[in-house]
């Protein structure tokens, strides 16, 4: 499962079997010299309006499941309430998991170890 957070920037985290795996895919060349998180962060939606900026994401979505190849992705972050129509394979997360499942993270020995790295 691909995991991206659409809210200030662009987080993202893959969950393979059970492990959490962090990302670094906002930074990524995008469009015309952008970045990801540039189209699909809170900067994108405020320049760009929900239309356009939902557009981005389903886009964005795409493309980066395909580069995973991963079979879901679940959106969440901040905006993630602003899509509307979603694929099968993407769903929108509550934040409350998040915020769960990071405490659940941190209190891991594996995953205190891989928070350092």
């Amino acid at each position: 499962m691909l995991f991206l957070g659409v809210g200030t920037g662009l987080g993202s985290a893959m969950v393979i079997n059970g492990t959490v795996i962090p990302l670094e895919l906002a930074h990524l060349p995008y469009k015309h010299g952008h970045t990801y998180e540039e189209y699909v962060g809170e900067a994108g939606l405020k320049k760009r309006g929900k239309k356009k900026w939902r557009a981005s994401v389903l886009d964005v979505v795409e493309l980066l499941r395909a580069a995973m190849v991963c079979d879901t992705v679940l959106l969440g972050g901040g905006n993630a309430k602003f899509m509307k129509e979603l694929p099968s394979h993407v769903m929108v997360g509550s934040n409350e998991n998040a915020i769960r499942g990071g405490f659940r993270l941190w209190d891991d020995p594996i995953g205190k170890r891989a928070a350092k790295a």
